[in-house]
C-alpha cells in the first residue's frame, strides 16, 4: 500500500509539473471550484434520474467524476447548511440550526402556526473565530473568490470577514430579494451593468472573469447560486420549452396531495422552475468552459452540490423528488439528501459512483486532502476526508447527525436526525417519540421500524441524544399557550384552500396563454 501511495504521490506531482508550464502559473497546487446551488433537489439533474430537468453541463461533472447517490446536506434549510460547509460541525455544535433571519422563542406565536412547542434560539451569524475553509486555504497561499448567496451573517460576518479576498453578492439576504433574477438585483454587493441581465449568468460570468485573470497562486472559486430559491423565475422561451416538455410527457390532472402540514408537489412539470434549473447550468457551463479555456480544467477540483432538499412544499412548491419522500425543511430524506459531484481530473481511476454515506461537513477536510495541505482537525470536528472513496480505498463508517430544533415553513417538525449504515433513526422533540427506517430497504420511509427493531431503535435514539447533549444543542421548549384548534384550523386550510389555489395556479402556468405577474416571470408566492 505504502509503494502504491508513493507512485501515486510522484503521478500527481508529475502531473502538476506539467500544468504548471502548460499554463505558466508558478505553483503545483491544485486549484478548487466549488460551485452551491440553493434548494436544488435530489432529482432535480439529469444525471441523478430526471426525465424533465436539462443539465447537461453538471450532468458532464458527474461523468468525469464521482457522484455520491448518499449525499446529505448538514441540515434541511439553508443557513445552518452553509455554515457547516465553511466550518466542517455539524449545526448542532456550531450553532446555526435555522435559516438566519426565523423566528424563536415566544416570536413564533407572531406566524400564527400555534405549534405544541417555541422553537430553540439559535446563533444568527457565524463567528469570525472558526478557521473556515477559505482561511485555511488562505493560509496556505490560496487567492479566495466568492460570487453569490452568504446568508450566514450580516456586517462583521460577511465572505471577507470569513477569508474571502473578495466577495460579489454576498450579505445577509437568502434570496436574490426585491429584485429577483434579472437586474436591476437591488443588491448592496453587486453592481447593476447591464438591465434585465440574469443573476446567475452574471455571477457565473464574475467567477469566470476570476478563472481567467492571471495567477501566481492557486485560487478557491466559490460560486454560490442564488438560484434555485424562489422567487421562480425564467425567461419567456425557457417557460414556453418546459410547458411543451410537460404537455409531451402527459399533464396528470391533480399537481398535488396533502401532506403532513402542507399540500406536496406530485410531479416535475413546473415550467418556470425548470427554466430556472436550465439558466443555473448555463451558468455552470460558463465557468467550466473558463477552466477549459484557460487549461486550468486538468489542475482544478470541481466540486458541486446543493445546501439542502428542493422545495416540495411551501415557498414555491417547485419540484418533486421521487423516490424520496418530501423535501426542504423536512426530515425525510427530500429534505436532507443532495446531489454531491465531485471530479478531480489527475485521479485517471476516479470511482464513478459511490453509495457511501457522506455529508458537507466532509467537504472541507477531503479538498485540504486532495490538495496536498494539512488537515485541520481542530476545526473540522465533524467532517472526515472522502479522498479514500472516491480512489477507491477502505472507508470506516460513522454515524451523521442532524439537528433542526425547529417549524419549518415548508411542514417540517423539530426533529433530531441520526444515520449510520442503512439506518436512519428520527427523533420528535414534540413528544419525544422517534422513527427508525433502513433505507437501503425502504429508502421512501414508509415502513417504522421502531417497534419491530425496538431494541436497535432505542439504542440509536440513546445515541443521538448523548450526543446533542455532549455538543451543548439547544431545544425547542413547550408552549403553555398551545391551541390545538387554532392549529388544526391552519392545517385544514393548507388542506383546501390552499391546496385548490395551487392546483389552479399550476394548471394555468400550462396553458399556452400563460401570463406572468407583471414583475417578471415570477409565480407561486407564498400563501400564508
Amino acid at each position: 500500500m505504502k509503494v502504491k501511495l508513493a507512485l501515486f504521490t510522484i503521478v500527481t506531482l508529475c502531473a502538476y509539473s506539467c500544468l504548471e508550464s502548460k499554463n505558466n502559473v508558478g505553483h503545483t497546487k491544485p486549484n478548487i471550484l466549488f460551485i452551491l446551488v440553493d434548494d436544488l433537489g435530489y432529482t432535480d439533474l439529469g444525471c441523478m434520474g430526471s426525465q424533465y430537468y436539462e443539465t447537461p453541463n453538471i450532468d458532464k461533472i458527474a461523468a468525469e467524476g464521482t457522484l455520491f447517490t448518499d449525499a446529505y446536506a448538514a441540515c434541511q434549510v439553508c443557513s445552518p447548511s452553509r455554515a457547516s460547509i465553511l466550518t466542517g460541525q455539524f449545526t448542532a455544535r456550531h450553532g446555526i440550526t435555522d435559516w438566519i433571519g426565523a423566528k424563536s422563542g415566544e416570536e413564533w406565536r407572531t406566524r400564527k402556526r400555534y405549534n405544541k412547542l417555541l422553537p430553540a434560539a439559535y446563533k444568527h451569524q457565524l463567528s469570525t473565530s472558526y478557521l473556515t475553509l477559505p482561511k485555511a486555504l488562505k493560509a496556505e497561499g490560496y487567492a479566495t473568490f466568492f460570487a453569490g448567496k452568504w446568508h450566514i451573517g450580516g456586517e462583521g460576518s460577511l465572505p471577507e470577514d470569513h477569508g474571502f479576498d473578495t466577495n460579489i453578492g454576498g450579505y445577509h439576504a437568502g434570496s436574490p430579494g426585491k429584485g429577483g433574477y434579472f437586474s436591476p438585483f437591488k443588491n448592496p454587493k453587486l453592481e447593476d451593468t447591464t438591465p434585465t441581465e440574469n443573476l446567475s449568468i452574471r455571477l457565473a460570468n464574475e467567477t469566470a472573469q476570476f478563472i481567467k485573470a492571471d495567477h501566481d497562486e492557486p485560487f478557491l472559486a466559490y460560486l454560490s447560486f442564488y438560484a434555485v430559491h424562489g422567487p421562480i423565475q425564467s425567461s419567456k422561451q425557457k417557460w414556453e420549452k418546459y410547458r411543451a416538455k410537460s404537455e409531451a410527457m402527459g399533464i396528470a390532472d391533480s399537481g398535488f396531495m396533502n401532506g403532513d402540514l402542507l399540500p406536496m408537489r406530485l410531479h416535475q412539470d413546473h415550467p418556470v422552475y425548470g427554466g430556472l434549473v436550465e439558466t443555473m447550468d448555463d451558468a455552470v457551463g460558463i465557468v467550466l468552459n473558463a477552466l477549459k479555456e484557460t487549461g486550468l480544467d486538468q489542475n482544478t477540483i470541481v466540486v458541486f452540490t446543493s445546501d439542502n432538499g428542493g422545495v416540495v412544499s411551501g415557498d414555491g412548491y417547485a419540484t418533486n423528488l421521487a423516490p424520496l419522500k418530501g423535501g426542504k425543511g423536512q426530515q425525510w430524506e427530500g429534505g436532507i439528501r443532495v446531489p454531491l459531484l465531485m471530479s478531480v481530473p489527475w485521479i485517471k481511476n476516479q470511482v464513478n459512483t459511490s453509495n457511501i454515506p457522506v455529508m458537507a461537513t466532509d467537504l472541507y477536510p477531503t479538498l485540504l486532502d486532495l490538495a496536498g495541505l494539512p488537515l485541520q482537525e481542530d476545526a473540522h470536528l465533524d467532517g472526515k476526508s472522502i479522498k479514500p472513496i472516491i480512489i477507491g480505498n477502505e472507508f470506516e463508517e460513522r454515524p451523521l447527525y442532524w439537528h433542526y430544533p425547529h417549524y419549518g415553513n415548508q411542514g417540517g417538525r423539530p426533529v433530531s436526525i441520526m444515520r449510520q449504515g442503512d439506518w436512519k433513526v428520527i427523533h420528535y422533540w414534540e413528544d419525544g417519540h422517534f422513527e427508525l427506517y433502513n433505507l437501503k430497504e425502504d429508502i421512501h420511509e414508509d415502513k417504522d421500524l421502531s417497534t419491530e427493531l425496538s431494541d436497535k431503535a432505542q439504542q440509536m435514539d440513546t445515541q443521538l441524544l448523548t450526543w446533542l447533549k455532549s455538543v451543548n444543542a439547544q431545544y425547542p421548549t413547550v408552549d403553555t399557550d398551545y391551541d390545538e384548534v387554532k392549529h388544526m384550523q391552519w392545517v385544514t386550510r393548507n388542506k383546501t384552500k390552499l391546496k385548490n389555489w395551487l392546483e389552479k395556479s399550476r394548471a394555468d402556468m400550462l396553458k399556452e396563454d400563460w401570463q406572468p405577474n407583471k414583475d417578471w416571470w415570477e409565480s407561486m408566492q407564498t400563501v400564508d
